[in-house]
């Protein structure tokens, strides 16, 4: 077997990660961890350590590791029939099945599904239904996207564009032209500390109405936000803003994207974030959850608004031009009809739900009036703490301080896995749907050691 010194060696020699600082790591001044196995919320290294994985990978293992349901699906399919394209009609068992299994499952007014490989590429499909769709209806000017600064949908060229966060824009000639932002519904970093709830989702509807008018609404094609911010902070919005935001999008003739790549299947203690605010999405974009990550897969919803339009198009103008070599690949199929089949056996939703509450509600009452913890907060299986330096002033800390990531660091340390989140001092929790009540006390127990051992 190779040591654990020379597989290190050639994955910081070979090895491009991404989200990575390529030089501390290529220097071997960055962490690097190899990760060997999984069971339930835990995952374990090449070198021993058992971490209780508070983030899901990437918000992504929904169900767990371990899960050989899906692993034997994966594994069946394989052997039957690894690949087939998707195009000019064909579809494999899985994929069809999966199809239907995801429509029973989507909000009310949905219509068909397209699958592709990841949450970017899902943005990338609906970004240009969205172009084709204004295309058949004689509104050749009607393109530009409105996105939300902390937003965060993906980082190709587009989706990296809509993404609202510095990162993934500095130095890749983004944003593009065709999209622009507004403000993030964060209450929490309001301009004015006086505003209410209700005051402050009129600000965001009155910035919103005012970028509409200012670019003009005949050039507006989509408004596209997640359920929840999630990578920008882990934001719930405040009470009463998709509504709000619904009736604007409804005035001057916005198609609605909801990016629930990270909310949908479960994660909200619903099955879709959409159901959970009672959005009208024409659009829905999801992925992590579909899969719980075992296999690659996205879907794009499409709403039936937008499918007699584009059925439309295709009578007009001949076969719709757009599809990836991997589009709805059986493989990833599998793994999602096996994983969907286990959400509702294991009642992982309802799971989310409660233990969800149970995790922000411990969190709450162990940290929630700690002098440099501003604010708690979160919904279903999402969790953020947000420090500060004055948590009366709402003073930040100066970012090159860096206390997000150490007490972040002082966690794993004690074997629980969080994310220091972009652009704040923010601590991310989105553990597995199938959290215990005592993982959740480990997570909230380890967190308040290591805020006190970081921040006093």
């Amino acid at each position: 077997m190779l040591t654990n010194d020379e597989l290190a060696k050639w994955d910081r020699e070979s090895f491009f990660h991404p989200s990575t600082h390529l030089g501390q790591f290529e220097r071997g001044e960055a962490p690097q961890r190899i990760v060997t196995g999984g069971e339930g919320v835990f995952i374990q290294d090449r070198d021993g350590n058992r971490l209780l994985d508070g983030f899901a990978g990437l918000y992504c293992v929904n169900v767990g590791y371990g899960r050989t349901q899906i692993a034997d699906a994966i594994a069946k399919q394989a052997h039957e029939l690894a690949y087939y394209h998707s195009y000019a009609g064909h579809g494999s068992e899985t994929s069809i099945t999966l199809a239907k299994m995801v429509m029973d499952r989507a909000p009310k007014g949905m219509a068909r599904v397209y699958f592709g490989l990841g949450g970017s590429d899902a943005n990338e499909t609906n970004i240009k239904l969205v172009w084709y769709y204004n295309n058949i209806l004689g509104r050749p000017k009607k393109k530009k996207i409105i996105s939300r600064w902390r937003g965060y949908h993906g980082s190709g060229l587009v989706t990296g564009s809509l993404t609202g966060l510095e990162l993934f824009h500095k130095k890749f000639d983004l944003p593009l032209e065709h999209v622009i932002h507004t403000e993030a519904p964060y209450y929490f970093r309001r301009p004015d500390a006086s505003m209410s709830e209700g005051d402050f989702v009129g600000y965001c509807v009155d910035k919103l109405e005012a970028l509409i008018e200012a670019e003009g609404a005949d050039n507006i094609a989509a408004f596209i936000g997640e359920p929840v911010l999630g990578t920008g902070g882990i934001v719930p919005p405040p009470a009463g803003y998709w509504e709000a935001i619904q009736k604007v999008l409804d005035k001057y003739d916005i198609l609605l994207i909801a990016d629930e790549v990270v909310t949908g299947f479960g994660r909200l203690g619903t099955m879709f974030g959409s159901d959970h605010y009672g959005m009208k999405p024409d659009l829905i974009t999801s992925a992590k959850g579909l899969t719980s990550a075992y296999a690659p897969l996205s879907a794009s919803i499409v709403g039936q608004k937008m499918w007699d339009v584009l059925s439309r198009g295709t009578d007009e103008n001949g076969v719709l031009g757009h599809g990836w070599t991997y589009s709805a690949h059986p493989i990833g199929a599998a793994a999602g009809v096996a994983n969907l089949k286990l959400i509702d056996e294991l009642g992982l939703v309802e799971n989310a739900d409660k233990t969800g509450a149970y995790l922000n509600q411990r969190m709450q009452a162990a940290i929630g009036d700690h002098a440099h913890v501003g604010e708690v907060r979160g919904e279903g299986m999402l969790c953020a703490v947000e420090l500060v330096a004055d948590r009366d002033n709402r003073k930040f800390f100066d970012p090159s301080e860096g206390k997000g990531a150490k007490v972040v660091a002082a966690m794993l340390k004690r074997g629980v896995i969080a994310r220091a989140m972009p652009q704040g001092d923010i601590l991310g929790f989105a553990p597995p749907l199938c959290l215990t009540e005592a993982e959740a006390d480990q997570i909230v127990n380890v967190t308040a050691e290591a805020v006190s051992e970081v921040l006093g």
